[in-house]
């Protein structure tokens, strides 16, 4: 097939070029002063890892010290303050923040057809600020410690001589981060999309991040606040949560939850837009019901306003309030039920590819299923009272949260990774990869399941011996877990040296993001993208000389072949 010099340019391998983002300026100054997007997404996707392993090891501890039912390396004191940590670091520097900012800000204008976000400046102002917010848990952790659970529940939040104050400082700073992130992205999908992209023909995942940021906008300042209000009743005993001043704790967990139900979808809402793109590109199919999953998104971040209660069951609440928080949590599973009825239904009949994007996704729903209908035991008011701080809790905040957002993140890192830095990855060895972490995940959270319906308190160093076989299972999960997440990032990692070199859309994607160079130019496209249904496959054509896919308007039709006409007879 011939194609146009411009098709050539675009689509064809990038990685030795100097116009790519990756060469366009040399030196680490570059870097940490960059206005430029894409390097911006590569910083937060270094910090954001290195905040899982550490929080990853702190998982590791703790399920070592759980092995048996006796001490062996951790005291009580010590056991309290690594959960916290774990629990902290793992919510509020990796969990919250990995897809929006790290994916997002390199994903989000290239599918827009734009050069940047709507303020660059802002962009990197808030990479800094997640920089400083993680850098005060660190100082947490390395002064006295934090031993409140990452809740910061009052009174033991106000008594404790924890380093209660640098934790929440580093929290409200980290809200600080998520709101101009927010802000950003909101701003930059209402203004800079094309003059042919309407709502309804954006990419999913830009509907999930636009759902997304309105969660972040409304709900983290009411964190912030009850931040402050606690960092002011520690300091001043101004009495709003302290009983001894005339304050309620309890008080305390409504603010904290307005924030925190909803910041749940903060971290599965940009997950689940991930899905929605692998399972199209992956299964070579128009996503099923366009329409209803991006309405679901806005429904999803609406409803979880309304939801906050129902982790006050046992607080002492109205039989009548918690009776309507239950209704509305049920509630909240339609939304999410339509989108993974709509993921099944798109694979239906598709032409499935079970590359390793492929198969996070297939792991992503079966994971994400057990979390969402395990919800609704822990929804239901008379079930959940047996079930309250048990290790039932645990699983199924885990199932939800890592089950879904780590495995959604490790899917997009697989299948953006090639647009990211222009190489392939070993795909066996990515499939591994899942396995493991599939495998471990489960190995260490079903077990937690039938010990919380047993009666198995969370936050427990120590428990009875007929609960030791069920902790051990789960320790040796959660090494396989751990060993799986490693995997994943030493392929993608030594792909970036020695993987193949791959042209710009070796997927047969359709989205805007796929009509650059691999890696992108520093101004993301080199001429005018061709706007049309980012899940219409039809309008992508193979080029054998490029070794890629490439929109058909690029090709130039070979001319026929000339015939003499046959001379004729007399």
């Amino acid at each position: 097939m011939s194609t146009t010099p411009q098709a050539a340019k675009l689509f064809g391998n990038a990685i030795g070029e100097k116009g790519n983002y990756l060469n366009a300026s040399r030196g680490i100054k570059s870097w940490l002063l960059t206005l430029d997007h894409k390097r911006i997404g590569i910083m937060y996707l270094i910090g954001v890892t290195v905040a899982l392993l550490l929080a990853g090891v702190f998982a590791l501890v703790l399920r070592s010290e759980l092995f048996t039912g006796t001490k062996m390396f951790l005291t009580e004191a010590q056991y309290n303050q690594m959960f916290t940590l774990h629990g902290a670091i793992m919510v509020f520097a990796f969990i919250i923040p990995s897809v929006p900012a790290a994916l997002g800000n390199f994903v989000l204008p290239m599918m827009l057809g734009a050069k940047d976000v709507a303020f660059p400046r802002l962009n990197l102002c808030s990479f800094y600020l997640w920089l400083f917010g993680t850098g005060f848990l660190l100082v947490a952790m390395l002064t006295n410690g934090l031993d409140t659970g990452w809740t910061f529940y009052t009174p033991y939040s106000i008594k404790t001589t924890s380093a209660v104050m640098y934790a929440t400082m580093g929290a409200f700073i980290l809200g600080f981060s998520s709101i101009f992130t927010g802000l950003n992205f909101l701003v930059t999908i209402n203004t800079m999309r094309p003059p042919t992209m309407t709502w309804f023909k954006m990419p999913l995942f830009l509907w999930s991040l636009y759902a997304t940021s309105i969660i972040q906008i409304l709900a983290t300042p009411v964190l912030g606040i009850t931040l402050l209000l606690l960092f002011a009743e520690r300091a001043l005993h101004i009495g709003i949560f302290d009983p001894a001043y005339g304050g309620d704790p309890v008080l305390f967990q409504h603010f904290f939850w307005f924030y925190s139900h909803p910041a749940v979808y903060i971290m599965i809402l940009p997950a689940m837009g991930i899905i929605s793109e692998l399972m199209s590109v992956h299964a070579h199919k128009k996503i099923f019901g366009y329409a209803f999953i991006a309405f679901s998104s806005v429904a999803i971040a609406l409803l979880g306003f309304l939801v906050w209660g129902h982790h006050l069951f046992a607080s002492g609440q109205s039989t009548l309030l918690s009776l309507i928080f239950s209704a509305i949590t049920f509630s909240v599973a339609i939304p999410s039920a339509v989108k993974v009825f709509n993921w099944l239904a798109t694979l239906y009949k598709g032409s499935i590819s079970l590359v390793t994007p492929m198969c996070y996704a297939l792991s992503f729903i079966f994971l994400f299923g057990i979390g969402g209908l395990t919800g609704l035991f822990l929804g239901t008011l008379s079930v959940d009272i047996h079930l309250h701080d048990t290790y039932f809790v645990v699983a199924h905040f885990h199932f939800v949260m890592v089950g879904g957002t780590l495995t959604a993140l490790l899917g997009g890192l697989f299948h953006w990774w090639p647009k990211m830095f222009g190489r392939m990855y070993n795909d066996f060895m990515g499939r591994v990869s899942c396995f493991l972490v599939f495998a471990g995940f489960n190995l260490t959270f079903f077990p937690q399941f039938v010990m919380g319906a047993r009666g198995m308190p969370r936050r427990y160093a120590r428990y009875d011996p007929e609960f030791q076989i069920f902790h051990q299972v789960s320790t040796i999960g959660a090494f396989v877990l751990g060993i799986g997440v490693v995997v994943a990032f030493a392929v993608l990692v030594y792909a970036i040296y020695r993987g193949p070199k791959v042209g710009g859309n070796p997927w047969g994607a359709a989205s805007l993001e796929w009509q650059s160079s691999s890696p992108p130019d520093y101004h993301n496209f080199t001429h005018k993208v061709v706007m049309n249904d980012p899940y219409d496959y039809s309008v992508m054509v193979y080029d054998e000389d490029l070794d890629t896919y490439i929109h058909r308007e690029f090709t130039v039709p070979e001319k026929p072949a000339r015939t003499e006409p046959e001379p004729t007879t007399t």
